[in-house]
C-alpha cells in the first residue's frame, strides 16, 4: 500500500469523527432550544420588568397559562394587553414557533375612555418598539366599539383576556366582544377569562361600575355567545376581598385609589379575588 493511499484513508477517517461530532452537536441544539421554550423559562425570564415580577405572587402566570393550555406552537390572541405584563411572557414564549396577536384598545363609547385607550396603546407600542428582537413578531390588532377583527377568523388556538370584562360591560359591548372571540377561535379553541369576582348574594350591576363581575354572570355571557364552559381555577382567589370597597376594586392594590387613606389595611388584603374561567368553542 502506498503512502498516498494510507494518507488518504487516514484523512478520511479523521474527517468522519468531526462530522459525527458536528451531527451530535446539531442534534443537541434543538433540544436546548426546546428547553428554553418552556412556560417556566418564559415566566422566570430575567429580562422581565421587576415591577411585573413583583406581582407574580398574586397573578400566578405559570399556573394560569398552563390551565388555559397555552403551548409554544399556539396561536394566541391577548385582548387589551395594557402595560405588557403578559406580553413579556407570551411574546418570547411564542416567538419561534407560535403566533401572538395583541388586540389593543379600540374606539370606546366615550371620548374620555377613547383618550385613555390611546394613551395605553402608545405605552404598549413604545414597549414593543424598544426591543424588536423580543417583540418584533407581535401582531397588533384592536377590539373596541365597531372594531372586532382581533385575528383572522378561525385562526386562534387560544383567546385570553385578563381583568377586562368589567370594562366591556361598562362600555356596553360585551356581547360584541364575545362574538369576536368566538369568530377568531378555531373549532375546539379555548377562551380564557380572568376578572374580579363580584359578590354572589347581590344582583350584577350590568355596567360593573365597581369593577366586579359575578362569576355566574360571566359564564352566562360566554355560553350565550356559543361557548362551552370547561372549568374554573381558584389560583387567583382571595377570600379577604369582600368586593364592597368605597372606590370599588380600585381601592385595593395595585391601584390604591384612596391614596394613603387606610393604605396598610388594603395592602394587607392584597389584590382582588379573581375568577379564572376556561371555555371552549365547540368542535364542528
Amino acid at each position: 500500500m502506498s503512502d498516498r493511499t494510507t494518507r488518504t484513508r487516514n484523512s478520511g477517517a479523521g474527517g468522519i469523527v468531526p462530522l459525527i461530532l458536528a451531527l451530535l452537536l446539531g442534534l443537541a441544539a434543538p433540544a436546548a432550544a426546546a428547553a428554553d421554550l418552556t412556560l417556566d423559562a418564559a415566566v422566570h425570564n430575567p429580562q422581565r420588568s421587576a415591577k411585573f415580577v413583583a406581582r407574580d405572587g398574586a397573578r400566578h402566570p405559570l399556573e394560569e397559562l398552563a390551565f388555559f393550555g397555552v403551548g409554544p406552537q399556539s396561536t394566541v390572541v391577548e385582548i387589551w394587553p395594557g402595560g405588557g405584563y403578559w406580553t413579556e411572557i407570551l411574546a418570547p414564549f411564542l416567538h419561534d414557533h407560535g403566533v401572538y396577536y395583541a388586540a389593543l384598545e379600540g374606539r370606546q363609547a366615550s371620548e374620555t375612555a377613547t383618550a385613555e385607550a390611546e394613551k395605553n396603546n402608545t405605552v404598549f407600542h413604545q414597549k414593543i418598539g424598544s426591543d424588536p428582537a423580543t417583540y418584533g413578531k407581535v401582531i397588533p390588532t384592536a377590539l373596541g366599539v365597531g372594531e372586532t377583527d382581533i385575528a383572522p377568523a378561525g385562526s386562534a388556538d387560544v383567546v385570553l383576556t385578563f381583568r377586562n370584562l368589567h370594562n366591556w360591560l361598562k362600555q356596553g359591548y360585551a356581547p360584541e366582544a364575545f362574538a369576536a372571540f368566538y369568530r377568531a377561535l378555531k373549532p375546539g379553541g379555548v377562551l380564557g377569562i380572568e376578572d374580579h369576582r363580584g359578590q354572589r348574594d347581590i344582583p350584577q350591576d350590568p355596567a360593573a361600575a365597581d369593577g366586579y363581575v359575578r362569576q355566574d354572570y360571566a359564564i352566562a355571557l360566554a355560553e350565550k355567545a356559543g361557548f362551552t364552559f370547561v372549568g374554573a381555577s381558584e389560583i387567583n382567589a382571595n377570600p379577604k376581598d369582600t368586593a364592597n370597597w368605597p372606590k370599588g376594586v380600585w381601592t385595593l392594590p395595585p391601584t390604591f385609589r384612596l391614596g394613603d387613606e387606610d393604605r396598610a389595611k388594603y395592602a394587607a388584603i392584597g389584590e382582588a379575588d379573581n375568577f379564572v374561567l376556561k371555555f371552549r368553542k365547540p368542535a364542528q
